[in-house]
């Protein structure tokens, strides 16, 4: 942001970070992440090939990039949680932060963040929650290597949205979703129910089904595993 701020900012400018002292994640919550083992991205976009009315596009192309990256070493048993974290079987393996930058009413750059655990093995009391690629692999890597490799991804994904109808994409990135036609628990307030996950739609709702379809909010619950 300070880079935009100092007119400094190219389209396709990376910063990778060793560390995060002050890592953002969704819902006000905290990204941790231990010195040098995973990868901490941030990528700039410019606005040209994007549009204002169809912010959900660039969340569904960020998170599809990341899950062609992860589930390369991976496998097919990596997903997209809605809306945009990145899952292997049940666990979290990465997270993604967009944030926007308006001027006049026009969207003048994006600021995309990055979290993918890579080496780390110690996640404290989210132990049972998070995975890294190397619990996974049994391999160690070098993050910044991978971090580099992961712009190829999100830079091949980017230029979809030019030349992909965004219907194509939504399809896409449904077919990657976590827990889709499964059930699951949400809370909304005090109120915890089930429901089948249906599919996300291109304005960024979920569809989910209990008795009839419904669509919820990014924000308006919480999804419980």
């Amino acid at each position: 942001m300070g880079l935009i701020r100092e007119g400094k900012a190219a389209d396709g400018t990376a910063i990778f970070a060793l560390e995060q002292t002050e890592g953002k994640g969704q819902r006000g919550k905290v990204w941790d992440s231990h010195l040098g083992e995973n990868i901490l991205l941030t990528v700039i976009a410019g606005s040209k090939n994007l549009s204002i009315h169809q912010p959900f596009l660039l969340s569904a192309i960020t998170a599809l990039a990341c899950c062609d990256f992860f589930s390369k070493y991976a496998g097919d048993e990596t997903s997209i949680k809605w809306p945009n974290d990145l899952y292997w079987r049940d666990r979290k393996a990465g997270g993604i932060l967009i944030e926007n930058v308006i001027k006049n009413q026009q969207w003048d750059n994006t600021v995309i963040g990055m979290g993918i655990n890579i080496n780390q093995t110690q996640f404290g009391q989210l132990e049972n929650k998070t995975v890294s690629l190397k619990q996974i692999t049994g391999k160690s890597f070098d993050p910044i290597l991978l971090a580099e490799e992961l712009c190829g991804f999100l830079d091949a994904r980017l230029n979809q949205i030019k030349s992909t109808p965004a219907e194509t994409i939504i399809e896409e990135y449904n077919k990657h979703l976590f827990k889709r036609n499964e059930k699951v628990k949400f809370r909304k307030d005090s109120l915890v129910y089930e429901a089948k996950v249906v599919r996300a739609t291109a304005e960024g709702d979920l569809e989910i089904e209990r008795g009839i379809v419904e669509k919820i909010h990014h924000g308006s619950v919480e999804w419980i595993l």
